[in-house]
């Protein structure tokens, strides 16, 4: 790119479905210029494919570029590992942006939406010169994860918190929390929760391969840990996220 800023636009595609993806993000993608777009590595080809099966739907004449997608280093400590990792995919941004010239407004397809624990902001925002930034909003794993379960997100007037499994690991069951959301839990944290507690747990959301488990953790914990294992041996990844109630709280 050159010394001038450019218009970056992240939009939200949703949790896998490509009726995720609003008609403001498909206008988006048609009026882009330039579409980034990762290549994860083996096994995840199939992100790939939507990012692409959407583009198409869109009938976007945008420029595709790619760029490899980095590792987190996990010997560093998670602060350190998370802050070189996104130093690491801004400079990758750079680089396949610089080769792409400036003919317009880039698009990137954020998986989910852009505002929920996501860090393409924070990671656009290491570009020089800092883009303008436009977010078009996209349907969240906890809209889909709830829809699926014909759920209510909150109880008649109650709080809701949203945590991830690093922070339910490490601090417990958040004080006064009624219903928590927990996300980005790869170690199956809620197993460690009392056995009363229901939960309500989803993969691939939105997707053909969506599953979905819902009960007592002291009836389905072993099921879902089980099941996630087995599906993630299968697919090279797994996307999944989770809404707990304490028993005492009403549906």
């Amino acid at each position: 790119m050159t010394a001038a800023s450019f218009d970056l636009w992240l939009i939200g595609i949703g949790t896998g479905s490509p009726a995720h993806v609003t008609g403001e993000g498909m206008q988006a993608l048609r009026d882009a210029a330039v579409v980034l777009v990762p290549d994860k590595g083996a096994g995840k080809g199939d992100l790939a494919a939507l990012r692409y099966h959407i583009l198409k739907a869109s009938g976007t004449q945008a420029r595709v570029v790619t760029f490899d997608y980095p590792v987190r280093d996990p010997a560093l400590p998670y602060p350190e590992r998370v802050a070189r990792w996104h130093d690491e995919i801004a400079r990758r941004w750079q680089s396949a942006l610089t080769g792409a010239g400036q003919a317009g407004p880039v698009a990137l397809l954020v998986w989910g939406d852009p505002s929920l624990y996501d860090s393409t902001l924070r990671i656009a925002r290491r570009l020089t010169p800092v883009p303008r930034l436009r977010v078009v909003p996209g349907i969240t794993a906890i809209q889909a994860l709830t829809a699926a379960h014909a759920l209510t997100l909150n109880t008649l007037n109650g709080p809701v918190t949203i945590t991830t499994g690093r922070r339910l690991r490490d601090h417990g069951w958040p004080e006064d929390a009624e219903t928590l959301v927990v996300m980005l839990d790869g170690d199956c944290t809620f197993q460690t929760l009392p056995a009363d507690t229901r939960i309500w747990w989803g993969a691939f959301l939105g997707m053909p391969e969506q599953i979905l488990e819902h009960g007592r953790i002291g009836d389905v914990a072993q099921r879902i840990i089980q099941i996630r294992a087995e599906t993630r041996a299968r697919h090279g990844w797994i996307m999944d996220t989770y809404l707990l109630r304490a028993h005492t709280a009403e549906s």
